[in-house]
């Protein structure tokens, strides 16, 4: 029996291989979403959130890519500059509090951070603006 294991790794070893660093990253995001203290929110959820409820987006961008288009109301603190700015948004660290930046990458440092800060209902938005203008939803954008 094991021969044939064997046998099929030697003559399939791509398929193998594959189905190995599929394996990997499969148990590492599972690991990763058990440990990480946030939440993720796709940007339909978002609306459905925004319309029903009250949270506050945060969206942590550079002020160039916030000026380009950025969901109404969204408060802008650039990921840099989150501790300095925490000010701006420590009323809100009972309530809902959506964070979003390009792609989500950024997000999720800034998600981390927040709950250190005490931040207690923390959601990072999947996908980030790119996702939500996919989406084809809302943009503000400010002119100069």
């Amino acid at each position: 029996m094991m021969d044939q294991y064997i046998e099929f790794a030697s003559k399939h070893w791509m398929l193998v291989v594959a189905f190995l660093a599929v394996t990997y990253f499969l148990i590492q995001d599972i690991i990763e979403s058990s440990l990480r203290k946030y939440q993720t929110i796709s940007p339909m959820l978002t609306v459905t959130k925004l319309n029903t409820g009250s949270p506050i987006i945060v969206d942590v961008r550079e002020a160039a890519e916030f000026k380009k288009g950025h969901i109404a109301d969204a408060i802008h603190i650039p990921a840099g500059s989150l501790d300095s700015q925490i000010k701006k948004i420590e009323l809100y660290k009972k309530d809902d509090v959506i964070v979003v930046c390009h792609t989500g990458m950024r997000s999720a440092t800034a998600c981390s951070n927040l709950m250190k800060q005490g931040f207690e209902n923390v959601f990072l938005m999947t996908g980030g603006m790119q996702s939500w203008e996919e989406n084809k939803l809302p943009v503000v954008s400010k002119k100069k």
